[in-house]
């Protein structure tokens, strides 16, 4: 029976994008139609993320957009912002009637109808309940070629500057035959590649041990991308790893795997003891470079890449070239590198000597710079080699072209059709740019 129609609009991480293919699939089972504008929906879901402050701002903003369209839909938070916020955002945003949580996506259908039938304010931030599903519908998919597999949420580690402990809660780890069985069902789909995704998948600890046969010294992550890559499925990447817990088998369960991609996101943050110390990370920086060496001594070469937060709270400017010496020794594939951004609620938003905007600004640019150079030598390094690159769209900047990634998560742009499109194709690398290589399509 047709209900109405849903607009969900989403921020943030691969884990928001997850939940939203969930929240989709059941409430078209409930029976919504989901459309892809919101001035059409009779109900608009914003799923937020409170990592950054911009994108939590950004939240409200759409929603005075929405409010003063012609249509005046049930209008609802879910996610980070929601769980974190509570009731505040009901005076912050009189126009949302609906509340949900980041543990609550799945109750989502009863929570819509009590709004529509009529209550003013419905709000549910509560837990997980028994026996949720985890499953989403082919449908809902955001890529009917790739798709992300939550294997772990929330997180244990509460770093100093970050919000997602609070947002997200403790860590659960799905069951592994759980896990195995959705990768299975994707392959048989047609999927050529799976995201194994979590705010640290590598502190992965299901409660049985079902599903994780064999390998029984191995840690329970190592475990799990052996089961997933005997699945067969072309290609496994995973993301986020926490240093901590990134151990040796991971890289010798990689080895022993084509299908596990040449990939590894491993975020250091800072270069300087003291900062990582302030910050709670647990670990020093000899013990981040002891786990770059053991994926540089790896049987195959990975592209490795990073997270750093410049200008955290006391951060000198001999910690800031710590910082740059690190990345310099690393040598990352790709870096992401944010300033530091004050999350209320978190113990580093309490910290005094804040680093100046100016200086901040500056060190950006400086590290800017040097990762600049870097990349520009390993992509450089492509040029002549051939890398098999999973299709995805047709590219934004050209006309004639298509874009994809390779095992190694890099784009290439090549010319093309969309027929291409979900093919996995080997390319020769005639070019390297700033952030994608260029090639042509070749035989291997």
């Amino acid at each position: 029976m047709y209900k109405g129609s849903i607009y969900i609009e989403t921020f943030g991480c691969q884990m928001n994008t997850a939940d939203t293919e969930r929240a989709a699939t059941g409430l078209r089972a409930a029976g919504y139609q989901l459309t892809q504008q919101a001035e059409d929906a009779d109900v608009v879901l914003f799923n937020t993320c409170s990592v950054r402050a911009r994108a939590e701002q950004k939240v409200f903003t759409r929603i005075g957009e929405v409010r003063r369209g012609a249509k005046e839909p049930l209008i609802g938070v879910m996610g980070c912002v929601a769980q974190l916020e509570g009731e505040t955002i009901f005076a912050q945003a009189p126009s949302v009637r609906l509340l949900v949580g980041t543990r609550a996506t799945d109750r989502l259908p009863t929570l819509i109808e009590q709004a529509r039938a009529g209550a003013r304010r419905v709000i549910d931030l509560g837990e997980r309940q028994a026996g949720e599903e985890w499953a989403v519908s082919p449908a809902e998919r955001r890529s009917k070629h790739v798709a992300f597999v939550p294997i772990i949420e929330g997180c244990n580690k509460f770093c100093t500057y970050c919000i997602v402990p609070y947002s997200r809660g403790r860590e659960r780890s799905r069951p592994a035959v759980e896990i195995v069985a959705e990768i299975e069902r994707l392959r048989e789909l047609g999927y050529s590649e799976v995201h194994l995704i979590g705010q640290n998948v590598n502190s992965y600890r299901p409660k049985t041990e079902s599903g994780l046969e064999g390998h029984t010294g191995a840690t329970p992550f190592a475990r799990l991308l052996r089961a997933v890559a005997a699945t067969g499925i072309p290609r496994i990447k995973y993301t986020t790893s926490f240093p901590r817990d990134f151990h040796t088998d991971i890289v010798q369960a990689m080895d022993e795997h084509e299908n596990l991609c040449n990939w590894i996101h491993l975020p250091v943050q800072s270069g300087s003891d003291r900062v990582l110390r302030s910050m709670r990370r647990g670990y020093k920086v000899s013990d981040y470079l002891a786990r770059v060496e053991a994926i540089r001594g790896a049987k195959r070469r990975y592209a490795l890449t990073s997270d750093i937060i410049i200008g955290f709270p006391g951060e000198t400017r001999k910690e800031f070239k710590d910082t740059m010496r690190l990345v310099e020794q690393c040598q990352f594939d790709s870096l992401y590198i944010f300033k530091y951004s004050k999350r209320r609620g978190t113990p580093a938003a309490k910290l005094a000597d804040i680093v100046s905007d100016n200086e901040m600004a500056a060190r950006f640019v400086e590290l800017e710079a040097l990762q600049k150079e870097i990349q520009a030598q390993i992509f450089s390094a492509y040029v002549g080699q051939t890398v098999s690159v999973l299709v995805a769209g047709e590219s934004t900047r050209s006309t004639v072209d298509v874009t994809g990634h390779t095992t190694c998560n890099k784009v290439v742009n090549f010319p093309g059709d969309v027929s291409l499109i979900g093919r996995i194709a080997p390319i020769r690398v005639t070019g390297a740019k700033a952030h994608s290589l260029y090639g042509e399509r070749c035989e291997i």
